[in-house]
Order: structure tokens, then C-alpha cells, then sequence
């Protein structure tokens, strides 16, 4: 199981030491240390540059080493996760060069896409339309933007949909939900989100068959716990729907089951009635579940979820140093649990943990990933698998309360 992360020896806190009284970000001695006692901004300020840099990285072997042609055109590893980037980069430093690129790399997935049967926002022509009507927007094009929710609501989703996030039901309830935050309420009606969550709930509940889990899913033969594929990433989905009271209750009620059979490290199953205590990833364990838990004490003011996602919390700041650098199974991705727990405590140390984690990034991951002792990903520039994530994650440092899982949290 530890062969998964490196254990985590960085301190519980470190207090900070203003920056005049530092004399440099040398990258010798206890380098990593140094950067934890910097105050935050100082940090935040470097990472933010590193991730400039690694954008121009992502966007030279994405986007210009292929000529500009499209294989995958998916946020999760292909070029939409790209514009993604781009896009976020434009958010936090206002460069017009960062939004005009996503423009045109958005639009060649939207031609490359166009004969998809995959209809979410990580993994299907959902994202293409839903990120392309936002930045259309952001660019002032009016009617492109109207193109775009034209082309979203022209989407008919499959009659053998699963249900999870990736491919599925809840991954196209995302994108509803991504266009109704960023265009406005009504860009997607609740009518046509209904018809999405009715279909959602009955499946749950009859795989369920009266269990004593309210709601159940299976995909590829697995009842999934985890954001990407099981029960985490559809409540979470669903808790920005609008629900009725018994389905409310049904959401409560699979997260309160959840909670109570974790496993005694405090990690939950990547599927149900497994025994296997090993990951601890966005996709599968406790950081996506932490997520969802940040998101149900939020909507429902519980306590047990509170103290449940700080549970998770330190499941993965004792075993979430994955030796992967992607947002799906990587640091990156169990930076924002840091990140989201802050914006709900206002705890500083949930935001030193942010920093930590951040920090063991930026220090170590080129280093590690050159002597083969981290993976740099199966794309390794992509969002989800590689330093696209990383920049990513980076960038949202600069303003942490404002910080969201790309794809996941809204």
C-alpha cells in the first residue's frame, strides 16, 4: 500500500517568516521547508509562475507539436482539458492571448467531436459546448455563445446512459449545471434537468432494491463508491439539482451509509463490498469522497458530513503524497480536499495543508518524475493525468477561497 505515496514528513505547520527575512527560494538544503515557512502570498506568487510556465508547456506539446490536430478532444486527457487551462489562466491573470487560444482550440474540438456518442462535460461533447458557450461569453461573442447552448440543448442522451460522472448521467447534469452558474439560471431548464434526474434517482433506488443504502450504481459490473465513476460523484452531482423531499433524504441517506462503513483507517472502498484499503485518490477513496462531504455540509448543515470531510481530510494528509502529479489519482487532485475544507472552516490550517501539498509539487515533482520515481501521468501534460492539473491547481492558489476541483466542484 505505501509503494502508492510517499510518506508524508512534512510538518503538521509550519509558522510563516516573513519574505524579507528569507533569502531566497534556493532549491538546496531543506528547500521544501524554506517554501512552507514562506507566508502564503509569497507562495502563491511562485506558484502562480510555475504554472505559467507549465501552461506554455502544456500548450507547445498539445496543441503545437500536433499541428493543431485533435485525437482526443476530452477535458479529461485531451485538448478540451487544454482550453480548460487556458481558460483558467485567463481568470487569473486577465491575458486576452490565454482566452483567444482557448477559442480556437475549443472550436477544433467542437468539429472533432461532433459524431461523439459521449455526451458529458470531462469525457464528452457536453464539455466542448458548455466551456465553449462560457468562453464565448467571457469573449463578448454573443452569438457564438448562443451557438454553443443551441448545440448543448440539441444533445439526446442515450437510452443505455450509465449513470456515474465520466461517461454518464451525473457528468451531463455537471454541464447543466457548469452553463446554468456561468450563463445564467435558465440557460438549461429544470425541465429538461428533471427528466436527467428522474432517471438518476429511479435507477438508484431500484438497484438499491430497498437495501439499506437508499440509492446504488453499478458501472461495468462495480458498484462504485468513488467521484468518477460511483456514489460520491453522483450525490455531489445531484446536490445542485433541484430535489424533492424524499430524494433529498435518498441523497443524505447513501452518504450517511457511506460514512458509516468506511474502513477503521477512516478511507472509504473504491467499490461496494470491497475489502481493499489501498486508494486514495480523487477517482477512488476518501479525497473525492472528502469533496462530496464539503458539498453536503454546505447544502445541508450537518454535522456528521463536517466532521466526516475532515475525517477524509486526514486520510489524505497522511496518505494522499500519491506518486502521481494528475488531478484524478495524483497531488494535485487532493490539494483542492485542502482547498475546499479551508473555504468551509476558514481553518488555516486546512489552507497551510493546500500550501504543503502545493509546495511538495513544486519543489519535488520535476526531480521525482525524472529519476522514475513519480509518474508523471499516461498524457503527461493532460488535466486530469498530468501537469496540466498541476498548473491547474497552481493558478487556483492564488486565490484559494475562490478554488474549485475543475470539473467537479461549481
Amino acid at each position: 500500500m505505501a509503494d502508492r505515496f510517499f510518506p508524508n514528513e512534512m510538518p503538521d505547520f509550519v509558522p510563516e517568516t516573513p519574505a524579507e527575512e528569507q533569502s531566497t527560494f534556493e532549491r538546496s538544503g531543506d528547500s521544501l521547508t524554506k517554501l512552507l515557512s514562506l507566508p502564503f502570498n509569497t507562495v502563491a506568487d511562485a506558484l502562480k509562475r510555475a504554472a505559467i510556465e507549465a501552461k506554455q508547456t502544456v500548450v507547445k506539446e498539445t496543441w503545437g507539436r500536433s499541428g493543431r490536430r485533435i485525437l482526443d478532444y476530452t477535458v479529461y486527457t485531451g485538448a478540451l482539458g487544454t482550453a480548460y487551462l487556458l481558460f483558467k489562466a485567463y481568470q487569473i491573470t486577465n491575458n486576452k492571448d490565454d482566452l483567444y487560444l482557448c477559442s480556437e482550440i475549443i472550436k477544433a474540438c467542437d468539429t472533432v467531436s461532433r459524431d461523439s456518442r459521449q455526451v458529458t462535460f470531462i469525457c464528452g461533447r457536453g464539455g466542448v459546448y458548455a466551456l465553449g458557450a462560457v468562453v464565448a461569453k467571457h469573449s463578448g461573442d454573443v452569438g457564438l455563445c448562443d451557438q454553443y447552448l443551441t448545440k448543448f440543448k440539441e444533445i439526446n442522451l442515450p437510452k443505455d446512459l450509465p449513470n456515474e460522472l465520466l461517461y454518464g448521467r451525473a457528468g451531463f447534469l455537471w454541464a447543466c449545471s457548469f452553463l446554468n452558474k456561468n450563463i445564467g439560471r435558465d440557460a438549461i431548464s429544470s425541465n429538461r434537468t428533471r427528466l436527467v434526474v428522474d432517471e438518476i434517482i429511479s435507477s438508484g433506488r431500484r438497484l438499491a432494491n430497498k437495501g439499506r443504502c437508499p440509492l446504488m450504481y453499478e458501472w461495468h459490473g462495480k458498484k462504485y463508491w468513488g467521484a468518477a465513476h460511483g456514489l460520491a460523484g453522483i450525490m455531489h452531482v445531484l446536490m445542485d439539482m433541484e430535489l424533492k423531499p424524499e430524494e433529498v433524504e435518498d441523497v443524505k441517506g447513501t452518504l450517511h451509509f457511506m460514512i458509516r462503513n468506511r474502513f477503521p483507517s477512516g478511507n472509504y472502498p473504491s467499490s461496494h463490498g470491497s475489502e481493499s484499503d489501498r486508494l486514495v485518490h480523487w477517482c477512488h477513496g476518501a479525497s473525492g469522497v472528502a469533496l462530496t462531504l464539503v458539498k453536503a455540509a454546505e447544502v445541508f448543515r450537518d454535522e456528521e458530513f463536517l466532521k466526516a470531510a475532515i475525517d477524509a481530510g486526514e486520510v489524505v494528509w497522511n496518505r494522499g503524497l500519491l506518486k502521481r502529479v494528475g488531478l484524478c489519482h495524483g497531488i494535485s487532485g487532493n490539494t483542492y480536499v485542502f482547498l475546499a475544507l479551508y473555504r468551509l472552516t476558514g481553518k488555516v490550517e486546512f489552507l497551510y495543508r493546500a500550501k504543503a501539498f502545493a509546495c511538495f509539487l513544486h519543489d519535488k515533482s520535476q526531480r521525482l518524475i525524472s529519476e522514475g520515481v513519480m509518474h508523471g501521468g499516461d498524457r503527461p501534460f493532460s488535466l486530469f493525468e498530468g501537469i496540466g492539473g498541476m498548473a491547474y491547481v497552481f493558478l487556483d492558489m492564488s486565490e484559494p477561497s475562490e478554488a474549485r476541483f475543475p470539473g467537479y466542484e461549481l
